[in-house]
């Protein structure tokens, strides 16, 4: 495993700066916004997105479906690739969570599945969509 801290001599950095480079989120500024609507917690505590990140530390991050846990193990500033990113934390979310994930997941798939390739609905199909999924 890399140690960050040694290649990049970082101590600190900004909370939504590493959730970003740790692909938790696809934009910082949405890592900004779950910060501000008290998604994220670091130790526990709600905090803003200029808060500043050490190794060590326990992040929580509450999503639509489950709540994911995570122990700060490197940090980064700028993105790194999807396997690169793994490294920098240890995912310690219950398997009761990540359970629910993936039922939640083939219950969305299965509501509804079309050919690969079939293209996109057209526009009278998706009104019988949305009226099926209750969307008037």
């Amino acid at each position: 495993m890399p140690d960050y801290n040694a290649y990049n001599a970082l101590n600190e950095v900004r909370i939504d700066k590493w959730l970003w480079a740790a692909r938790c989120f696809k934009t910082r500024s949405t890592a900004t916004t779950a910060c501000q609507a008290g998604k994220v917690k670091l130790n526990g505590r709600a905090v803003k997105a200029s808060h500043v990140v050490r190794s060590g530390d326990r992040v929580a991050i509450t999503r639509p479906a489950y709540r994911q846990e995570l122990l700060v193990i490197g940090l980064q500033e700028k993105r790194v690739s999807a396997q690169l990113a793994t490294d920098m934390y240890e995912d310690h979310t219950a398997p009761e969570e990540l359970e629910q994930l993936r039922l939640r997941r083939t219950q969305d798939s299965a509501f509804f599945q079309r050919q690969r390739g079939s293209g996109r609905p057209t526009k009278r199909q998706r009104r019988r969509l949305d009226k099926l999924k209750g969307k008037f």
